[in-house]
């Protein structure tokens, strides 16, 4: 019963900070819609095909990561460790790439992968991504790249740095692969025991190492643009001009690979030394065959994915600004059985107005509750005695200054805590200005302001 009482290892709950976690996923898809990518959701579990056939079954998720499991039919079921399989499978599914292309999604959610958890990893996730079907263009790359760099820009992250590489087509690996394997083998007795079983099954898996012996000889390692062909050089060629033209800063990085097999031409990351060694904020690229390998028509297609956890800790751990959790509005303290029915009222009203309200379901006293109007960080409170019902009137009081203002029950309240929050919010603007005069609200007039 002890161990029932507490999240699974590499889980986490969201308590007092799930306002962060609304803020990132709502200027993720808000940044995505400006380049035209509408948001998608695909099932959190698929069959366990779906991603070995994607994804590869020479990858570490595949191999060791993915959580997979019978169901009660004897299915073989995966929760998924990643989208891009997911979303292929849906858009084959239901014709999405027969339609008018390119047809662009986003999505945000929770993977999973059982790794050992540690800083920045957990063994449930939450990634927000994109894929774009349809284009071949590198304008395509340079689009989706550009939309990842616009989110961390509007985030206030700084510390982001973006490595490229391309590698290439199956045709210009063939050579790659003959190099890499030779000079792999000729190396053989330093590799750790994954690699050395990937050093027959597929060598460029080896690149994406991250045992520090096999860091070193792979840094020796054949570069893969050195053989890319007239057609892949000349994509990756073009992709990194218009990076310059749109003065999106890189670091050309001939050893990335990524970590799933579905990727051709331009693969991409984004990583940030201010996270520590799991350093990896995100990254994508191309998959122009998988479309196809799946099952559908020949589709070129790129992506990428950002992993949440990363982002929200880089924001916290580099100082850039979450907006506040948003507070109550108005607290109403009634005492005694007509108040708290009036005091429902009103709830009710300022809630329809888009308000948020509250008043005693703890049958507390005022004392008590004003301590909770307090605590929840509300900006008015309004005390409801029988005299107040009675006389159709109470005293509206501003919680940090503890000003007041005498008021009818009504349409007056409402008119005027409507007018005070618009100039609540005409301050803020005039803050975030400068301090220039945003003149876009009336001033409550003079016989209505607070009284102390």
């Amino acid at each position: 019963m002890e161990k029932t009482n507490q999240a699974l290892k590499g889980t986490q709950d969201v308590l007092q900070d799930a306002y962060k976690w609304q803020y990132v996923e709502r200027l993720a898809v808000e940044t995505a819609a400006l380049y035209g990518f509408r948001e998608v959701r695909v099932p959190t579990f698929e069959y366990t095909e779906v991603f070995t056939g994607s994804v590869g079954e020479s990858s570490d998720i595949v191999q060791k990561e993915m959580y997979t499991f019978q169901d009660k039919g004897g299915r073989s079921v995966t929760l998924r460790p990643e989208f891009t399989a997911g979303v292929v499978r849906a858009m084959i599914e239901h014709g999405e790439i027969n339609g008018a292309l390119p047809r662009k999604v986003c999505y945000a959610g929770s993977c999973f992968r059982q790794e050992r958890p540690q800083k920045g990893r957990q063994r449930e996730f939450h990634q927000f991504g994109v894929e774009s079907f349809g284009p071949a263009d590198p304008a395509a790359d340079v689009e989706i790249i550009a939309l990842a760099v616009a989110f961390f820009d509007v985030l206030g992250l700084e510390d982001v740095k973006l490595k490229i590489n391309s590698i290439g087509c199956p045709e210009c690996r063939k050579e790659y692969l003959v190099r890499l394997r030779e000079y792999l083998f000729s190396h053989r007795a330093g590799l750790d025991g994954d690699s050395l079983n990937r050093l027959e099954t597929n060598p460029m898996r080896i690149l994406d190492s991250k045992v520090p012996s096999t860091i070193e000889i792979v840094a020796g390692a054949p570069k893969i643009t050195d053989f890319l062909c007239g057609d892949c050089s000349r994509h990756f060629g073009s992709v990194l001009e218009q990076l310059d033209a749109l003065e999106i800063v890189y670091e050309l990085s001939p050893l990335l690979v990524r970590g799933l097999d579905y990727y051709t031409n331009t693969v991409f990351e984004f990583v940030s030394a201010s996270i520590g060694a799991q350093d990896a904020i995100g990254g994508g690229g191309r998959y122009n065959l998988l479309v196809e390998r799946r099952g559908g028509k020949p589709t070129p297609a790129l992506g990428f994915a950002i992993g949440l956890e990363r982002v929200i800790m880089l924001m916290e751990q580099t100082g850039a600004l979450f907006p506040e959790g948003k507070k109550c509005d108005i607290y109403i303290a009634p005492i005694g059985d007509a108040a708290s029915k009036k005091a429902l009222e009103l709830t009710a009203e300022f809630r329809s107005m888009g308000f948020w309200a509250e008043t005693d379901l703890m049958n507390r006293s005022v004392k008590a509750q004003m301590k909770y109007a307090n605590k929840i960080g509300a900006e008015y409170a309004l005390v409801l005695g029988e005299r107040e019902v009675e006389e159709g009137a109470a005293s509206l009081k501003k919680m940090e200054s503890g000003e007041t203002v005498e008021l009818k029950l009504g349409s007056e309240l409402c008119e005027w805590f409507t007018q005070a929050r618009l100039m609540s919010v005409k301050k803020e603007l005039n803050d975030i200005f400068s301090g220039g005069d945003f003149d876009g609200f009336d001033e409550p007039d003079e016989d209505e302001d607070f009284q102390a």
